[in-house]
């Protein structure tokens, strides 16, 4: 039941997001504006052939894969690390808020709230992804969002999770992330993210209801 998270990307590139998916072989990967995370159906040579025939020369992916990769001569590793793979298969925490919906329309204020707080690559095709939600401050402005990422059959993914700055303290991103986590449990998928294993939030994850799956390696390569 938990083997599509040992390869999530692919499993959402060949399911609930195959008509995003860019394909070659052995390989998947999502447009450059929608997201810069690729798969390998598995990690042998051929597979990461042609991979290369979908990723622009100084082009940078991101794959998630269950043990580390060992990556074939022309490619380089910009960077390699584990994260926690968390899911949830019960909430355990009462709604507080009923967040807005983001669009198309936001997307040029959720593109500078994530470049502030660095939640993880948003781009402007990104919100194509899933569903989008956010919460704005008395004047207006776009202070917390969170969405959906990565989604297969049974699984989807939260991510984005971020708060301005000037308003953390206040229970926003654990308010999107319960709001979040109760609409995909009620949709009779299992959430399930990723984060940092060093990142405080996540005590906030644990209270929801999450709990540490397994370790997943982070690797991002560009074609040398």
């Amino acid at each position: 039941m938990l083997e599509p998270l040992d390869n999530p990307v692919w499993f959402a590139l060949t399911t609930n997001h195959r008509l995003l998916a860019r394909s070659h072989g052995l390989a998947r990967r999502y447009p450059p504006d929608v997201s810069p995370l690729a798969a390998l159906l598995l990690p042998t040579n051929d597979a990461f052939a042609d991979l290369r025939r979908l990723v622009s020369p100084g082009e940078h992916v991101a794959l998630f894969t269950a043990r580390p990769l060992d990556v074939p001569s022309g490619w380089h590793v910009d960077r390699s690390r584990c994260i926690d793979q968390m899911i949830c298969e019960a909430s355990l925490a009462p709604l507080t808020i009923a967040p807005i919906q983001l669009g198309m329309t936001d997307v040029p204020e959720m593109m500078e709230l994530t470049a502030v707080t660095e939640p993880g690559p948003f781009l402007p095709q990104t919100i194509q992804m899933g569903s989008y939600f956010g919460i704005r401050a008395s004047e207006g402005r776009l202070v917390a969002m969170a969405g959906e990422r990565l989604q297969s059959t049974v699984f989807a993914e939260i991510s984005a999770v971020c708060t301005h700055p000037e308003f953390r303290g206040r229970g926003y991103a654990q308010a999107l992330v319960m709001f979040l986590t109760t609409q995909i449990l009620a949709a009779g998928k299992t959430p399930f993210l990723h984060v940092k294993s060093e990142n405080g939030a996540k005590v906030v994850y644990q209270k929801i209801g999450f709990h540490l799956r397994s370790e997943i390696y982070l690797t991002v390569i560009s074609v040398r």
